[in-house]
């Protein structure tokens, strides 16, 4: 069963072709196609950066996910403004 913040993550993203959350490890996978992208774990999302793209993320505050440090936490404020955060996941998405 997922969970709100879950269900508002996948409805924030619809504006994505294909776009489906698989649950994993205590969190949830985020793909489009066949591409993993983001993670969903404890309320947070986190995109996956590059050394390029990370400094958008530290510059705001954001910290990367334990374990995985080439996922960064997306800020608040994108992940609340489906428009942004849409910009930023298919930034995340062309990273594969």
């Amino acid at each position: 069963m997922m969970d709100s913040f879950v269900s508002f993550v996948e409805d924030q993203l619809r504006a994505l072709p294909d776009v489906r959350l698989r649950a994993m490890f205590g969190g949830h996978g985020v793909y489009q196609g066949e591409v993993f992208f983001a993670i969903v774990h404890k309320g947070r999302l986190y995109f996956k950066t590059t050394p390029q793209t990370a400094g958008d993320y530290i510059n705001m505050g954001m910290r990367s996910f334990k374990g995985l440090k080439n996922y960064y936490e997306v800020p608040v404020d994108i992940v609340e403004d489906d428009s942004k955060l849409v910009a930023w996941a298919r930034v995340a998405i062309q990273l594969d």
